[in-house]
C-alpha cells in the first residue's frame, strides 16, 4: 500500500455550549491516497464539514477545541502548526470547494481579483502574470467568456458558473489535497454532472488527492473510490465504493441508499432512515417491495380515475416576458420570454411535474399562474374562472384555494414573529378564524398533522432545522385549506433521508385533504416518485409533456434524454444492482 498523501488519526473536535465542551467529532480516522478521492457521506450535522475544517484549522478557536493524536500531508505532521504555519498550507498544499459559491466569494470584488489574489498570497509573480494564469484557470475548468468573467462580480453568474470560480480558486496553487464541501448540492443535474467530470479531469491531469463531502450515494457512486460512511460524528463504516454502494453492512448505509427515489419502481411511500436504524426492514428489498410497491394495476386505475373528469387548472397560451432596457431614456430593445405560448391542464387530485434547468421558466410559470408575476399574455383559467381578469377580492378569494411553497424555507418564513404567528396571520387574512384561542388551535392542530409538536407554535424559525422549517412552511400553505399547492423545489436544499420525510408528508396530505399539486424541480428521481404526469421545459417552453412513467423509460425529446441521462449513480437506485443491501 502506497503511503497516504493525508492521514488523520483520532480526530476530535469539540463546541463549546453554554460554558460546557459538546463533542461533536468522536476520534475519527481517514486516509486519503493521491491521485484518488474518498467520498465522506452523512446527513447534516453528521460532523463531515466539521471534520475537513478541523484538518485545516479553519473553525472559530474560542468556540472550538480540535484534538488529535495525528494530522499529516505528505508525510509532514501539521496538527500542531501555528496561524502562519497554516496559512501556507491553505491554498497551497491543501484546498477546499465550499459549499455556497456565493456566500464563499466576495461580491464587492471581481472574480478574476479574487482568483489572482490567492496566486499572489502564494507565489512571487506579477500582478500581470497572475492575471494570465486566472484566464488559463477559467479556460480550464471550462468557464464561457473568461476575459468577461475575469471582471465580472459574483452576482453577474450562474450557480453553476460560480462553483466553476471556486473550484478555479481552489486549484490556482496546484494542491496536493482538495476538500470538496457538497460542491454540487443545489445545482441541475446537468451543472451537476459538469461539474464532476470537470473534478475527474482536473484529478487525472494534476494527480491531488479528494475529499468529497456529501449526503448523496448517488454522487458518491460517480467521483469516488473509497467512502467513509458518518453519523453523529463517528465512522460506522468505510470501504470501495463498490463494497459501500453494492453491499452495505451498516443499516444507516442501507438507509441512506434506500430513501432515494427509485427509477425503475413505484413506491407508496419512500422507507426513511430511521426505520432502517429501528430494525424495520431487515427483511431487506423484498419486504419493501411487498410492502411499498405499487402494482401496475393499481396505477392505470389511479391514471384513469385522474382524467376521466373536466380539468380544475387550464393555461392557454401564456407568456411572461421581461423587458430589456438600454440607453438614458430605457428603450425596450428586447424581452426575456421567461414563459412563452404555455399550454397545459391540471386535473383535480392530480401532481402535475415541471421539470428543467434553471432559467428554464417552470418557477416563473408557477407564479404567473398565482399571478404572483403577472402574465404578459393568455389565459389561466381555475375551476372555470378565468384567473388573469381577477381583481380586489375576486383575485384574494382566489389565493385562498391557491398557495405556495418556496423553496428556501428560512428566507419564507419572519424571523421577528413565531412560527405559530406565521402560520396563524393567513387565517387571519382571509377571515377564516380571527378569535385568538380557535386560531390557536388551529394552528397547533395544523402543526401536529405536518409532523411538528403543538409545543413549538412559540419558537422562532431559526430554532428549527431545514425540514423542519419546510414542514411549517407546508403547514402555512394548508391553513388555508387550498385545492392546488404549487411546491417550488421544496426539497432541493435538504438531505435525502429528510427529503424522504417530506416528500411522504406531501403525499400524505394530498390523500387527506384531497390536494392538487404542480411539483417544480430539477431532479427528476423526485419528480417521477411525486408526479402522475410531467412537464420538460427548456426555453420558457414545454418541449415534452407525457405519463411520468412512460417519459422516463421511453423519452422522445433530446433535451429530456439529456436530462435523464446526466442523474448521477442511476444504477444505484433502488435497482437490481444494490444486491443483498435491500
Amino acid at each position: 500500500m502506497p503511503t497516504p498523501l493525508l492521514i488523520v488519526r483520532n480526530l476530535k473536535v469539540s463546541f463549546s455550549r453554554d460554558g460546557k465542551w459538546a463533542e461533536a467529532v468522536h476520534g475519527i480516522d481517514l486516509d486519503v491516497l493521491a491521485g484518488k478521492t474518498l467520498g465522506l457521506v452523512g446527513e447534516s450535522g453528521s460532523g463531515k464539514s466539521v471534520s475537513s475544517l478541523a484538518v485545516m484549522r479553519l473553525l472559530n478557536e474560542k468556540l472550538s477545541r480540535i484534538e488529535a493524536d495525528s494530522i499529516q500531508i505528505e508525510g509532514e505532521e501539521i496538527k500542531d502548526f501555528n496561524e502562519s504555519q497554516m496559512a501556507e498550507v491553505r491554498g497551497k498544499r491543501i484546498a477546499m470547494i465550499f459549499q455556497e459559491p456565493m456566500t464563499s466569494l466576495n461580491p464587492v470584488y471581481k472574480c478574476g481579483f479574487q482568483v489572482s489574489e490567492m496566486i499572489l498570497q502564494h507565489e512571487t509573480v506579477s500582478k500581470q502574470a497572475a492575471k494570465e494564469r486566472v484566464i488559463n484557470l477559467f479556460k480550464q475548468v471550462m468557464l464561457p467568456r473568461p476575459e468577461a468573467i475575469y471582471d465580472s462580480y459574483p452576482h453577474e453568474l450562474s450557480g453553476g458558473q460560480k462553483q466553476r470560480v471556486m473550484i478555479a480558486m481552489a486549484i490556482a496553487c496546484n494542491p496536493k489535497l482538495l476538500i470538496a464541501d457538497e460542491p454540487t448540492t443545489a445545482l441541475d443535474v446537468t451543472v451537476q454532472l459538469e461539474i464532476l467530470k470537470l473534478l475527474r479531469k482536473l484529478q487525472a491531469e494534476t494527480g491531488m488527492g479528494m475529499i468529497f463531502i456529501t449526503h448523496d450515494l448517488g454522487v458518491v457512486d460517480e467521483i469516488a473510490d473509497d467512502v467513509a460512511v458518518m453519523h453523529d460524528g463517528e465512522i460506522l463504516e468505510r470501504g470501495t465504493v463498490q463494497e459501500i454502494l453494492n453491499h452495505p453492512k451498516h443499516p444507516y448505509t442501507q438507509g441512506l441508499l434506500a430513501c432515494r427515489p427509485p427509477m425503475d419502481i413505484r413506491l407508496k411511500r419512500l422507507p426513511i432512515v430511521k426505520e432502517f436504524l429501528d430494525g424495520q426492514w431487515q427483511g431487506g428489498k423484498q419486504q419493501i417491495l411487498n410492502d411499498l410497491q405499487i402494482t401496475a394495476e393499481e396505477r392505470q386505475n389511479h391514471l384513469k380515475q385522474l382524467y376521466g373528469q373536466p380539468p380544475l387548472l387550464k393555461v392557454e397560451g401564456l407568456k411572461t416576458w421581461y423587458p430589456l432596457r438600454k440607453g438614458v431614456f430605457s428603450r425596450v430593445y428586447n424581452h426575456v420570454k421567461a414563459v412563452d405560448e404555455v399550454n397545459l391542464e391540471v386535473y383535480e387530485g392530480e401532481t402535475l411535474g415541471l421539470v428543467g434547468e434553471s432559467g428554464c421558466g417552470k418557477t416563473t410559470l408557477g407564479r404567473s399562474i398565482l399571478r404572483l408575476a403577472e402574465p404578459t399574455g393568455g389565459k389561466v383559467w381555475f375551476d372555470g374562472i378565468d384567473v388573469t381578469s381577477l381583481k380586489g377580492k375576486d383575485l384574494r378569494d382566489f389565493r385562498k384555494q391557491t398557495q405556495i411553497v418556496f423553496q428556501d424555507p428560512y428566507s419564507s418564513l419572519n424571523p421577528r414573529i413565531t412560527i405559530g404567528e406565521a402560520i396563524a396571520e393567513p387565517l387571519q387574512v382571509h377571515d377564516i378564524e380571527r378569535d385568538k384561542k380557535k386560531c390557536r388551535a388551529l394552528v397547533c392542530d395544523l402543526l401536529e398533522q405536518v409532523g411538528l409538536q403543538a409545543a413549538h407554535y412559540d419558537r422562532y424559525p431559526h430554532e428549527f432545522s431545514g425540514g423542519q422549517r419546510q414542514r411549517i412552511c407546508i403547514a402555512r400553505a394548508l391553513a388555508v385549506n387550498p385545492r392546488l399547492v404549487i411546491c417550488d423545489e421544496s426539497v432541493s436544499a435538504l438531505d435525502v433521508s429528510v427529503q424522504a420525510q417530506v416528500l411522504n408528508l406531501l403525499n400524505r396530505l394530498k390523500e387527506e385533504r384531497h390536494l392538487t399539486y404542480i411539483f417544480i424541480s430539477h431532479d427528476l428521481s423526485v419528480v417521477r416518485f411525486m408526479s402522475d404526469r410531467v412537464v420538460v421545459m427548456f426555453n420558457g417552453k414545454p418541449v415534452e409533456i407525457n405519463e411520468a412513467d412512460a417519459l422516463f423509460e421511453h423519452p422522445l425529446n433530446a433535451y429530456t434524454k439529456k436530462l435523464i441521462d446526466a442523474l448521477p449513480g442511476r444504477r444505484h437506485y433502488f435497482n437490481s444492482t444494490c444486491g443483498p443491501m435491500l
